[in-house]
């Protein structure tokens, strides 16, 4: 097989991962308002895919490869058909059956009609901004990813078509709740959309509404910008977004049969061309629904749990710093807290007279995250605070600026990374005056800073003080704020320094290790793998009899199952409640025991970009017991029939269902058993509450706030 047959195509692999995402919403074993939100999902997916990686083969008024465009469309409105099938007939009666009614306009009755004509004259009408295109109104502006009517006028008088547009508010709830007509223990929803269509004379007095075309465009997120002549990243930022704004339409979506004159006089005016024009089958917006998806019906969620304090972290008495000095401590969310891990760690730190210096980096963080207003405090106290915020994270942008002015306001040392890399590692350090010496304890992790997203996507964080991993995580950060042509690191794999080569060495010891007979295995967990040079490793590994697992929970661009290629690599992705973000690597080492083998987590995928392009950090796992509790880990998701989907050689996907006999993991799936396993734990995290995190709710700590839907390659 020649070497570029060897690869599959990373956008085919990233649709071929939406259909499993889709899958979550067709299992009847998913609750309900789970379904929903998984239908959520596949749109936020499918819309920053289309911003993203479609955008890439167009251009204003231009389609550069439209074989890729086609092939794009045909899989994309395959999902689509299945995803309007799934809750229209499927999902909607089971919505009915449990009281959740989803009204169509003409199935309003009149007291409801009433009441939606109350509710948007009192609610709707002053938001709505009418807009005419005549010779001295220009089209409209059209912002991405907005809901809007396009509406046929006709003037009386003239008897000549006009052309108008009225944006569907986003700010408003998109499902009314209607109360006029539901019964007991009932709840019914019309959708905002359908009440502004059916109120639009009232929008245009005098004019006849002729046609309607409700439509969604979607714009490229690539900004080319030449920043040769600028040096201040901020104001760099600053453009891109501006021009993000107004980049061209890469997608126009509609309701079946639209109105030709309309479609047409929108598809002219952002040039788009046939291929890039998308009829839905059902629901225009399927990020709508998140309201519904949100409801408070415990019994159509999927069950709450409590995370526990993590081992060696259970004594709300002992200091986090004298725990740490025990012994290296391993975290894995949202099974372990956050909150009394990784907060409480910097609450502590910016609480301690002895603490020197806090030093972190922030790739994405959430609106109300404390993290701010902590290290804003801890500079306000005299103690030396730097932290890297990262301004180039896709469509968190926005907020990071604000959050780095807010933070060089009060003092903070700010930083931006690296020239020409994205900083995307996540570790933390504090400088501690202790005994007459400075003692460095580190956090390295796999998982942004964000408080909610800890609660839904699983991570792993190592918590140290051993020298040689505290002192290289110094440097890291030295490297980071300063200015150096040459940085040695010899026990962290550090991208795009030492990282890439690191592995390959890695993967071509297992193989001299299997030629010699010694005990050999790799196993990898990511969420996509796509770096052609480790791919090709891989391949060579398995030709020399290597056993390969990899756990991508995402794209792979490596063919699994090859005969005499890739015979022995088994790829499967598992999915389900909480979001596979954690990345891990074994490399058994010609070890006569596997847990004598090399440990490591961190903020890195197999992939181009994160080997080379981005400044990434993953460390080695020393203490046994770690190492230990990581395995057990994996050998749960290798041994899931629940939740797992393994792949095939084409790139495709099969389901994995429990076979007669099988128990644990292989029934219940990888996140019920593991949140099963954190159960037994003897402390959760309700002792916590009181002693050292003011002002935080209950909810927020038991369960989590649902994040906002959002594409799987935002991570």
């Amino acid at each position: 097989m020649p070497r570029a047959a060897n690869i599959l195509d990373r956008d085919l692999g990233l649709l071929e991962f939406n259909r499993r995402v889709l899958a979550l919403a067709q299992d009847s074993r998913t609750p309900l308002l789970e379904r929903v939100f998984f239908l959520c999902i596949l749109t936020s997916n499918l819309d920053e895919f289309f911003m993203k990686r479609a955008s890439m083969f167009s251009r204003r008024g231009r389609v550069l490869d439209e074989l890729k465009l086609r092939r794009f469309r045909e899989v994309v409105t395959e999902l689509q058909a299945q995803q309007a099938a799934c809750f229209k007939d499927d999902i909607c009666p089971a919505l009915a059956a449990e009281g959740i009614h989803l009204v169509p306009w003409e199935e309003l009755s009149k007291a409801e009609r009433e009441e939606t004509a109350h509710y948007f004259r009192r609610n709707v009408y002053p938001v709505l901004t009418p807009q005419a295109v005549d010779t001295s109104h220009p089209f409209p502006f059209i912002s991405n990813l907005s809901d809007s009517l396009v509406i046929r006028l006709i003037d009386p008088d003239q008897n000549e078509p006009f052309f108008a547009r009225v944006k569907i508010p986003q700010q408003l709830p998109q499902w009314i709740e209607l109360r006029s007509s539901a019964g007991k223990n009932e709840r019914r929803y019309t959708a905002l959309r359908a009440m502004i269509q059916n109120h639009l004379g009232e929008l245009f007095p005098g004019m006849t509404v002729d046609t309607v075309l409700p439509l969604r465009v979607t714009r490229s997120a690539v900004v080319e910008m030449d920043h040769g002549d600028t040096s201040d990243l901020l104001e760099q930022v600053e453009e891109e977004l501006r021009e993000r704004r107004q980049q061209f339409a890469v997608r126009l979506e509609h309701p079946p049969k639209p109105d030709t004159w309309l479609l047409e006089r929108v598809m002219d005016e952002f040039g788009l061309s046939p291929v890039q024009i998308y009829e839905m089958p059902g629901e225009l917006d399927y990020t709508d629904l998140k309201d519904i998806a949100s409801l408070p019906i415990p019994k159509l969620h999927y069950p709450r749990w409590r995370p526990r304090a993590p081992l060696g972290l259970e004594n709300p008495e002992q200091g986090i710093f004298k725990a740490i000095r025990k012994r290296d401590i391993f975290v894995h969310h949202p099974y372990d807290s956050f909150d009394a891990s990784v907060l409480r760690m910097i609450r502590a730190a910016v609480d301690d007279p002895d603490v020197l210096a806090i030093k972190m980096t922030l790739y994405r963080t959430s609106d109300d995250t404390p993290f701010i207003p902590w290290m804003i405090e801890a500079a306000e106290s005299g103690k030396q605070v730097t932290c890297l915020v990262e301004l180039k994270a896709r469509f968190d942008e926005q907020r990071n600026i604000r959050w780095a002015n807010a933070l060089r306001d009060a003092g903070v040392n700010v930083v931006h990374g690296v020239l020409g890399a994205k900083t995307h590692t996540k570790c933390m350090l504090i400088v501690r005056h202790e005994q007459g010496e400075v003692r460095s304890y580190a956090h390295i992790g796999t998982g942004n800073y964000h408080p909610v997203t800890a609660n839904h996507y699983t991570d792993m964080g190592l918590f140290t003080c051993k020298p040689e991993l505290t002192e290289e995580v110094a440097t890291l950060f030295h490297y980071l704020t300063g200015r150096a042509r040459k940085v040695q690191f010899n026990e962290l794999l550090v991208a795009p320094m030492n990282m890439k080569q690191r592995f390959l060495d890695m993967i071509d010891r297992e193989i001299d290790h299997q030629v010699a007979g010694r005990p050999t295995r790799i196993v990898a967990k990511m969420n996509q793998l796509e770096d052609q040079e480790i791919v090709q490793a891989l391949y060579r590994a398995s030709q020399a009899g290597v056993r390969v697992d990899l756990i991508v929970r995402g794209f792979c661009t490596l063919r699994p199952g090859v005969e005499k290629l890739s015979e022995n690599i088994r790829v499967v992705s598992i999915l389900g409640r909480f979001l596979e973000h954690s990345r891990v690597y074994y490399f058994r080492n010609g070890t006569s025991k596997k847990l004598q083998g090399e440990f490591y987590i961190g903020s890195a995928d197999w992939m181009h970009r994160n080997l080379e392009r981005r400044v990434e950090a993953v460390t080695p796992v020393y203490d046994h017991n770690i190492r230990k509790r990581i395995w057990n880990i994996l050998k749960v998701m290798l041994s899931d029939k629940r939740q797992a989907w393994e792949m095939q050689a084409d790139g495709s996907y099969i389901q994995l269902f429990p076979e007669e006999g099988d128990t644990g993991a292989a029934v219940e799936g990888t996140q019920q058993a593991l949140l099963e396993r954190n159960a037994r734990r003897l402390v959760s995290n309700d002792r916590w509450r009181d002693t050292w995190l003011p002002q935080r709710s209950a909810d927020s700590l038991v369960s989590g706030r649902r994040p906002e839907p959002r594409s799987e390659s935002r991570r």
